[in-house]
């Protein structure tokens, strides 16, 4: 059995169906949305559920770069927030931090776009090197 190193680099992607994402909203109301999305994020999407639908795909994007999926973190450890500038960025809690740390995890970058019907978000991770560290290799 042969052990690498921890990947510098990681990637997640997730594409969400609006109609389908407003439908469930609908069916289950207010204590869904509490437990998805932080009252900042809320806050953020003003009601507006392409705002919602692209930061949920954000969520499972982080999720998968984690390497976890949702289940082992929850819905609410991954936050996704903007700048005044508007450029989303991402906070890790609880279970979602611990996991960013576990793997070396420094800094993240998040790319977010939607349309009528689909929202799509664009995760990538990066471990910087402690300055002791040789960088990897090509």
């Amino acid at each position: 059995m042969t052990t690498s190193a921890p990947a510098p680099f990681r990637l997640g992607v997730d594409v969400v169906e609006i109609p389908r994402f407003a439908a469930a909203w609908q069916r289950w109301g207010a204590r869904w949305l509490q437990r998805l999305f932080t009252p900042a994020e809320q806050r953020l999407a003003a009601g507006r559920v392409e705002r919602l639908a692209v930061r949920f795909a954000a969520k499972e994007a982080v999720a998968k770069a984690l390497g976890t999926g949702i289940g082992p973190v929850a819905w609410v450890d991954i936050e996704v927030l903007t700048t005044a500038q508007g450029e989303p960025t991402v906070h890790l809690h609880r279970a979602a931090a611990a996991r960013a740390r576990a793997l070396g995890l420094t800094g993240w970058a998040l790319s977010l776009s939607h349309s009528r019907h689909t929202a799509v978000a664009v995760a990538l991770a990066w471990a910087t090197p402690l300055p002791h560290e040789e960088p990897p290799c090509g």
